[in-house]
């Protein structure tokens, strides 16, 4: 407590957590307490020991947020950078831990002792009685200065609905259109009611959560809640400005934005059929629909690629690097060239359609390490490490390499031809280019 006497100031931590002893840290349950936003990474289907053991790998993380999900019957994992909008509530079916060094003075104190308020009754009636004249005097003040604000408001609002009404303003700036893309500006309160107070989340990823609303106008709507909000409005507008110059067949209609104080969020087109890796994972593709996104020919489920534009960018013949920190994007997408801060160019895209194809094809993540066997051991790979493994084997015995690898979701219904193609092409997307 930063202040026993006025709770408001809130609480700080009285320790630090060390880099170079992770194994020295201890976590505390907080039965059905949420913590909002702030998360590191997203982990589906986790365990407890596999989401403590991701948490005390990161030096940032002050802890996770360890939910079940009713629907799916498995646990999710969120660690976190920063404990904000936390809240209690029986109904919330999770729990947080909140990480510690196992040495903590959380341990030594009581809660009686931390929950205790020190309020002194020693006041000298003389200072009590000049602490109340100045308060009248300030109370008297303080209710002219208002009465004077709110006349001088009225005669303002007044002033301009006369004027407005004798000269209707037809700048469509004035209703909340960007002239150079023609987004519409949405105020927070409209979004809010959109989503029904961001009820219905249908994503969620460390750029911010993405909720499913109606529109006035009745079209259904993505809305994103970005995560990062300390950025200024005229920066954010330059950059929606910039994602407004981009107008492409398989980029997801971007239709406006709100920017109020904190609140940055993006409104999107709504896609009905939900991501690629739903898909897959609901195994709605067979494999000539997947082999029709990747060719760019599917009619009932034309590909198209959400967020794009989103981080930051960066001009094809720059050499400063100087913003590499603050680059986003989806692990085990992104191509070597950010890990390494190597020079940007069009080739990164290509590489990341190529990860794309070799997810359509096995039906695996690139988001996790994928496992396989070798004798009586166990190994973790990334998924194209695993592919040209299983090629390289399936070349020296007469079993087709394809079916090494292949989803077993297709249960060997599938075009042998056309599944090779995509992984030939997929594999030399990725490949490094050694000029």
């Amino acid at each position: 407590m930063k202040d026993h006497t006025d709770w408001s100031y809130g609480c700080e931590p009285e320790f630090s957590i060390s880099c170079n002893n992770t194994d020295e840290s201890s976590f505390v349950q907080l039965a059905h307490v949420e913590y909002y936003g702030s998360d590191i990474e997203f982990h589906e289907n986790a365990t407890f020991q596999f989401c403590r053991d991701e948490c005390l790998k990161r030096c940032d993380c002050n802890g996770f947020q360890y939910k079940f999900n009713a629907p799916s019957g498995y646990s999710n994992c969120y660690p976190k950078f920063l404990l904000l909008s936390g809240h209690h509530s029986p109904n919330f079916e999770g729990d947080f831990y909140l990480r510690l060094p196992k040495a903590s003075p959380f341990n030594n104190k009581t809660p009686d002792e931390e929950k205790s308020l020190e309020c002194s009754a020693n006041i000298s009636k003389q200072l009590r009685r000049t602490y109340e004249n100045k308060t009248v005097k300030l109370l008297l003040w303080f209710a002219i200065a208002v009465g004077g604000v709110e006349v001088t408001c009225i005669l303002l609002v007044w002033f301009f609905l006369l004027r407005t009404s004798k000269h209707p303003d037809s700048d469509p700036a004035s209703q909340g259109y960007l002239l150079t893309n023609r987004f519409k500006r949405f105020s927070f309160d409209e979004l809010r009611k959109a989503t029904r107070g961001f009820k219905e989340v249908i994503g969620r990823g460390a750029g911010g959560t993405v909720y499913k609303g109606v529109l006035p106008d009745q079209r259904v709507a993505a809305i994103k809640q970005l995560n990062v909000a300390n950025q200024g409005e005229a920066e954010f507008l330059a950059e929606v400005n910039t994602i407004g110059m981009l107008n492409h067949m398989y980029l997801i209609e971007m239709w406006g934005y709100c920017a109020e104080g904190k609140h940055k969020l993006l409104v999107y087109e709504y896609m009905e059929h939900g991501s690629l890796a739903e898909n897959l994972s609901a195994n709605a593709l067979d494999w000539k629909k997947r082999f029709e996104i990747a060719v760019g020919t599917a009619k009932d489920y034309q590909p198209k690629v959400a967020d794009f534009g989103l981080s930051k960018l960066v001009s094809r013949s720059m050499s400063d690097h100087s913003s590499f920190s603050r680059m986003r994007g989806t692990r085990g997408y992104m191509a070597p060239e950010w890990v390494y801060n190597l020079p940007i160019t069009s080739k990164v895209d290509v590489y990341s359609y190529g990860i794309v194809l070799l997810e359509m094809v096995t039906g695996k993540s690139p988001n996790n390490m994928n496992t396989s066997d070798s004798g009586e051991t166990r190994e973790h790979k990334r998924l194209v490490t695993l592919v040209r493994e299983h090629i390289n084997i399936g070349t020296t015995t007469s079993k087709p390499w394809i079916e090494e690898f292949i989803d077993p979701m297709m249960a060997g219904k599938y075009d042998k031809a056309k599944m090779e193609l995509l992984v030939k092409v997929a594999l030399q997307c990725v490949a490094e280019d050694k000029k």
